[in-house]
């Protein structure tokens, strides 16, 4: 089995509900166990900033599925919760990144592991860090590392809950 970590998001209401959607459906499938949650947080839009606050989480998973597998069975849970990918960062219902995979470096046509903007997202590294039980590292520093070199207000990402349950 594969470890890969998860992040989940969504800024369009009901925020909570499609990421417990998105939990449950992952969950459902027989080829992918959710092993932990992180809390979920309340952070300020990235990009895009005219839009509403989304709330963040992190998955931990582990999987027998390949990466561009892993990649079609989120983008079809997304799919099937309605994402629609009108503007690039924009607003959306739900959003599932494969962040790390086994800390593998990966690179095809539709997909980057690490997921190419972890290191500048307070949002994905603050609940990876929560979660994580092992060293993660990106480009041969510690997540700790790039945290640190980000500039972002405390209230820019902060807990919002705890992952409701989904089973």
């Amino acid at each position: 089995m594969s470890k890969a970590y998860l992040g989940l998001g969504s800024n369009i209401e009901p925020r909570l509900e499609f990421l417990v959607t998105a939990a449950k459906e992952i969950n459902m499938n027989k080829q992918i166990e959710i092993k932990k949650e992180s809390s979920v947080y309340l952070t300020k839009p990235y990009g895009c900033l005219k839009q509403k606050d989304f709330l963040n989480a992190v998955l931990s998973i582990e999987t027998y599925l390949k990466p561009e597998r892993l990649l079609n069975v989120l983008l079809n849970i997304e799919k099937n919760i309605g994402r629609k990918r009108n503007i690039e960062w924009g607003p959306r219902k739900i959003d599932i990144d494969i962040l790390f995979y086994n800390n593998i470096i990966y690179r095809s046509p539709d997909l980057i592991i690490p997921h190419p903007e972890v290191e500048k997202r307070a949002f994905v590294i603050i609940p990876l860090l929560e979660i994580s039980e092992e060293e993660l590292y990106l480009k041969g520093k510690k997540l700790t590392y790039w945290l640190d070199q980000l500039e972002y207000k405390k209230e820019d990402v902060k807990k919002y809950s705890h992952f409701p349950d989904y089973n």
